[in-house]
């Protein structure tokens, strides 16, 4: 009964790619199981770690928006009657946005270190500094570093402010902080912030007559009913 052992593979029935597997029996040694394999192919990716990229309020970026408003303006949109030459005004609007940006983007490589706020300022006075090495240049660098910063920064303050109209939300950016899930209690207007606060305050509210006197006599004025048996 040792050869009953049914070994079993799942696969891809309408994939090719998927279905190629080998029976290896020559692999089972003292096993009652007959190993089995699959070869996947995997295709070769390529990851970009470069892309083209314009620095915001950078010459390269206003020659590039007026190169656009140019290609707006110059269409000509007179002719269009039909489906064919809406399409054709639609490729050529294309292929000349690609182009300005082609023309003015510059390809910057893509690391975990890189910086939303670096323009073209801190890299001409990085480099300015790296031909000298002089400290003057070095102080340059990190003032020009800072104020680049400062304004990044104070941009998209100013960002968040017009959109949402509530400056508190950039607290998310510093530490995001969460109102605690506890309200204090209160007693007298005091708050109660230990055992024996607390136990004196549930002690007050709920057994204030505990050891008061009951007045009986308020039960004469209910009506006998006769019960029934």
């Amino acid at each position: 009964m040792l050869d009953s052992v049914l070994d079993l593979m799942f696969l891809h029935s309408d994939s090719s790619e998927l279905n190629r597997y080998v029976i290896h029996p020559s692999w089972r040694l003292t096993s009652d199981h007959t190993p089995l394999t699959i070869t996947i192919t995997i295709k070769e990716e390529h990851v970009m770690n470069t892309k083209l990229s314009l620095s915001k309020n950078s010459k390269q970026e206003k020659e590039f928006i007026k190169e656009v408003i140019c290609v707006f303006k110059s269409l000509d949109t007179t002719n269009l009657i039909d489906h064919e030459s809406l399409e054709q005004i639609i490729n050529k609007l294309a292929t000349s946005i690609k182009q300005a940006w082609n023309s003015n983007a510059r390809r910057v490589k893509i690391t975990k270190h890189s910086r939303i706020w670096w323009n073209e300022d801190c890299k001409q006075s990085l480099n300015t500094y790296r031909e000298s090495r002089s400290l003057e240049h070095w102080k340059l660098f990190k003032s020009i570093v800072k104020t680049t910063k400062r304004a990044f920064f104070d941009s998209k303050i100013q960002e968040v402010t017009n959109k949402s109209h509530g400056p508190w939300k950039l607290m998310n950016w510093v530490n995001k902080r969460k109102l605690p899930a506890i309200k204090a209690i209160k007693y007298d207007n005091q708050p109660c912030l230990s055992l024996n606060s607390l136990w004196n305050a549930l002690h007050s509210s709920f057994n204030t007559v505990l050891y008061c006197q009951v007045d009986t006599n308020i039960l004469d004025e209910i009506e006998n009913k006769q019960t029934s048996t």
